[in-house]
């Protein structure tokens, strides 16, 4: 585990201090947590984003035919 020295304006710290009181943590503890939390999910974000990019893209119209409408497109 690393040491991180963060400033805070002073409203922060404060809503910082009652959030991990209430959660009955520390302070470093709770915002460990949100930074994990954050890690997380942008690293599942670029998995999705990476799965989908790997999917051939599916054409919306044969060539020489015309473009789907949006209704057509949503059923």
């Amino acid at each position: 585990m690393r040491n991180l020295t963060v400033s805070l304006d002073e409203r922060v710290a404060r809503w910082a201090r009652v959030a991990a009181a209430e959660r009955d943590m520390s302070v470093s503890r709770f915002v460990a947590e949100i930074l994990r939390a954050r890690m997380d999910e942008d690293q599942e974000y670029d998995a999705a984003m990476k799965r989908s990019l790997a999917h051939e893209a599916t054409p919306l119209k044969s060539k020489g035919a015309r473009y789907p409408t949006r209704d057509e497109l949503h059923e």
